[in-house]
């Protein structure tokens, strides 16, 4: 079977894995990178790269876009939603947006699309960095 989701688990994965579950919020293939290295696993930044968007695709991580145009990994709940993100700490918050989705829905039919997707992330300061 050549499914991407029957792949045996690797070290490398493993500790990606295990790093991502430290951690709350959103994370650069960087910022993973570092921390792997920093607990001793020597793992390249190409790998920590090609494994990330490797969950992404098993949708096993989301992934957002930053501010400033840098990719972002997560590992999120099942399940249709949006988040909430710190952008001083990256603290990130799972909402829902039943607004949304009825607004997507009406204006996708009102121009005669199809088969829709969407992202929302919204951006601000949690309530422990706006206090600082």
């Amino acid at each position: 079977m050549n499914d991407i989701r029957s792949r045996r688990p690797t070290k490398q994965r493993t500790a990606i894995e295990a790093d991502l579950e430290r951690f709350e919020g959103f994370r650069s293939a960087q910022e993973v990178h570092a921390s792997l290295h920093a607990h001793g696993d020597k793992i390249g930044l190409a790998t920590v790269y090609r494994t990330l968007q490797t969950m992404v695709e098993e949708d096993l991580l989301d992934t957002l876009r930053t501010d400033d145009g840098e990719q972002a990994y997560r590992r999120c709940s099942t399940g249709h939603h949006h988040h909430l993100v710190c952008r001083d700490c990256g603290r990130t918050v799972e909402i829902e947006g039943p607004t949304v989705e009825r607004w997507a829905a009406a204006v996708s039919a009102e121009h005669g699309f199809t088969d829709v997707s969407h992202t929302l992330e919204l951006f601000g300061r949690c309530p422990h960095c706006a206090g600082a």
